[in-house]
């Protein structure tokens, strides 16, 4: 897994092979979104409290209002890419966002 340095400090998973992203999307089918996205849309709030989750969680939700999937899907696409994080998966206005921590990681992942 290609690695690189998010300002945060974290290490950013680059890009996930087909079993890291199974092996995630499995883990997350349990969760809840812990980021639920106004009508404001992506707000310095929100990438702020984004970060925070992502630190503490590593893998979360994230629910955005209905409407126009491509406006929704740039904004996931935004939030990941100012978070630092990988998009792991979206359905419907729910995506996944994933970024480990760089010391004492809570999530394994397998090898590509």
């Amino acid at each position: 897994m290609d690695k690189s340095v998010h300002a945060s400090g974290a290490a950013v998973a680059a890009e996930l092979s087909e079993r890291q992203r199974r092996r995630l999307r499995a883990l997350a089918h349990a969760l809840r979104p812990v980021i639920r996205l106004g009508s404001a849309g992506l707000t310095a709030a929100i990438a702020r409290e984004t970060e925070r989750a992502l630190r503490d969680h590593e893998l979360i939700k994230v629910k955005a209002p209905g409407g126009d999937r491509a406006a929704r899907n740039a904004v996931f696409v935004a939030l990941a890419r100012h978070t630092g994080s990988t998009l792991v998966q979206r359905i419907g206005n729910v995506a996944v966002l994933y970024r480990p921590r760089t010391e004492l990681p809570g999530i394994l992942i397998p090898d590509a």
